[in-house]
């Protein structure tokens, strides 16, 4: 069991890791990240199997057919279900935490750790299968395939769901507002489905492969997408933090690196000096700062954005001294 645990949840860690690491400008709080990840792997598991019964029940009383119910369960009942499930905690998190969901990226990032850890649960039970079936050898084929090969499905079928959400987050259109969310959800449904479909009408090598390349296609223009997310973020911290450096808040060199993408210089200068808890905490609320002067500017007050500024430059002063550039 602990060799199967390990085989599921240090990848989806690793992964989940990855994406807090490129969340660069505006980082997510740990222990919401972490919530999301419990969520997928917990509460939406079980729901997941719920509903899933509920379904199988339905179609097997329409259908009389063991490879139609097969063909239902997995193109029409897992992806509706899942990704409803999975898409409940970044519904939470855009109400509740409301906050913290300040642009494109993070409700990609939101959508793809609840992915990872619905994954990591549902890997456990394919992995236990394997095991029972053909030992060590058996876990270790899947795992190359649901690991290695499909890593990213659950996280980049509800990213969808994510950048849904974020899209109604901020816009002022009430029609944006309720659309994207549905929207965000239909792709990430369709997404799921195909994968799903493509897989159980697969027969050899060839169809497999061909089933990876269009995956593996869609992943990396969703990859090359979030990187022109994270440079547009980049772009709105050089628009609201120049003022900054007009004011003395920061310094120009300060200001060079809170817009670098790469801060190692300033992490590494951070820890010899014994200041990096006061570094990071500073480059952390310049990028709140930035995004809260942008909801200012085009949502107003809402739930009280001056205020928050307020707290945030006031913050940064504090650490200003000791921050390494």
């Amino acid at each position: 069991m602990l060799f199967i645990i390990l085989l599921a949840f240090v990848p989806a860690f690793f992964f989940s890791w990855f994406l807090y690491w490129i969340d660069r400008y505006e980082k997510e709080p740990r222990w919401l990240l972490f919530a999301a990840f419990f969520w997928g792997g917990f509460f939406a598991i079980i729901g997941a199997l719920i509903f899933s019964l509920i379904f199988q029940v339905g179609f097997g009383a329409v259908l009389h057919d063991a490879t139609l119910e097969d063909i239902a369960g997995g193109s029409i009942t897992a992806p509706i279900v899942e990704e409803f499930m999975k898409g409940l905690a970044v519904l939470l998190i855009f109400f509740i935490f409301r906050n913290e969901f300040d642009s494109l990226l993070d409700g990609a990032i939101y959508g793809g750790i609840v992915g990872f850890g619905f994954a990591a649960t549902e890997n456990v039970f394919y992995f236990l299968s394997a095991y029972d079936e053909g030992g060590a050898g058996g876990a270790l084929v899947l795992f190359a395939l649901r690991v290695g090969v499909f890593a990213w499905g659950h996280a980049f079928y509800t990213a969808f769901t994510g950048l849904g959400f974020a899209v109604a987050r901020t816009n002022k259109n009430p029609i944006v507002k309720i659309i994207a969310p549905v929207v965000g959800y239909i792709l990430a449904v369709f997404a799921h489905s195909f994968h799903n479909t493509s897989l159980l009408f697969a027969s050899g090598l060839g169809s497999l492969a061909l089933i990876v390349l269009i995956e593996w296609t869609g992943w990396l223009i969703f990859l090359g997408f979030v990187i022109w997310l994270i440079r547009r973020e980049q772009g709105l911290l050089k628009k609201h933090l120049i003022a900054e450096v007009a004011s003395d808040l920061i310094s120009d060199a300060q200001y060079d690196t809170a817009v670098s993408f790469f801060q190692f210089s300033a992490r590494l200068s951070a820890i010899s000096g014994g200041t990096y808890r006061a570094t990071n905490r500073f480059y952390q609320n310049l990028g709140e700062l930035a995004h809260k002067k942008e909801q200012l500017e085009k949502f107003g007050e809402e739930r009280g954005n001056t205020a928050i500024i307020q707290n945030l430059r006031a913050a940064i002063a504090e650490d200003a001294p000791k921050a390494a550039v």
